[in-house]
Formats: structure tokens, sequence, C-alpha cells
């Protein structure tokens, strides 16, 4: 033994100090990697002989300030709220305040989570939308602000998408009480399914 340059005891505190080098890097390493916002590739969808995916789950695309992005697979009447949580969760950057988590969620939708601080177009207020309003996802505000639409029917087309899911056209507008084709006539160009 006498032999060695090193004593047992200096063998083994040198082996003790690379180990804790090699799990520091380690974990800088994973942490470079994840602060670092890969570009996010597409998701792949089944094939249709692969079988379609079930008539009872929605696929929701969830965005922005949560942990895993992406295509999102929920069962039919799942909330904005599930759909964050089926994303792993919002990040502590997320601004919730603005995000309607009650809302229901439609097939085909994009639920975006803001950053806290950033703008969002929803602050102009529902007398200006932005763009045309989409009847599938729609609050009860949003479809009051459309003319010819009261409160009484914009919780009527609320009602209506919740018994029945998301429109698949401005006309079927037309199952809903109160609305005839004079209205949707007046709607198109307002309103998307």
């Amino acid at each position: 033994m006498s032999d060695l340059p090193w004593s047992r005891r200096q063998l083994l505190a040198g082996a003790l100090v690379l180990l804790v080098v090699l799990v520091l890097a380690g974990r800088f390493l994973l942490q470079a990697g994840a602060a670092r916002a890969p570009a996010r590739p597409l998701p792949r969808l089944p094939v249709a002989s692969r079988g379609a995916p079930s008539p009872s789950l929605l696929v929701i695309d969830v965005v922005g300030a949560v942990r895993r992005a992406g295509l999102q697979r929920l069962p039919q009447g799942s909330r904005i709220a599930d759909a964050i949580a089926r994303a792993g969760g919002a990040t502590t950057r997320a601004d919730l305040n603005q995000v309607n988590l009650a809302a229901p969620l439609a097939d085909g939708e994009q639920v975006v989570v803001p950053v806290r601080g950033a703008a969002v177009s929803a602050a102009a207020g529902p007398s200006t939308p932005s763009g045309p309003v989409h009847l599938s996802t729609a609050t009860v505000e949003q479809l009051d602000a459309l003319p010819g639409i009261g409160p009484v029917t914009a919780q009527k087309i609320v009602a209506y998408r919740q018994a029945h899911g998301a429109f698949s056209s401005v006309a079927a507008l037309d199952a809903i009480p109160g609305i005839g084709p004079a209205r949707i006539d007046q709607l198109k160009g307002l309103v998307v399914p």
C-alpha cells in the first residue's frame, strides 16, 4: 500500500469532488437546454388508416405561457382550465386573469395563455371586435355585441352550442329560435363557425 501516491482518504475526497462537479455540470446543461425555447415542431396527428380520433375527444392547441405547448386531447365538455392543466399548467409568467378558465372548449380551438404585461386583443372591449366572432367559442358578451343579437339570443346561441357542439356553419344559426334567414344574412362576415 505504500507505493500509492495518494492515501485512501485522498482518493475518496477526490471521487466525491468529481461526483459533485459532474452533478452540477449536468444540472447546468439541463437548465441551459430548457431555457432555450426550441421551435415548436408540427404535431403528428393520427392518419385515417390508424383510426380517427374518438368523436368524444376534442383536439385543442394550447400555446403561450404554459409548460408544454402543443396539441392536447380532452373529453367533450372540457373547459379552458382543463386544457391548460393538460399542457402542464401555466408558467409563473402567465397572466391567467386575462383567460376565462371556465369557458367551454370546442374541437379545433386554440387556447392562448398570455404572458403578464402583454397586450391582449380583448382589452379593446366587446363593442370593437378585432375580427369575426367565432360562434363555437364566443362568450355571451361577444355575441351580444353583434347587431340584432341581444343578451337573450346570445344566451340561446351559447346554450345551443353546449347542447349540440361546435357550429359547422353560420347557417346552423337558423336552428336557434329568434334567428332567421334575414338575421343570418346580416351576420355574414361578422361571424364564422
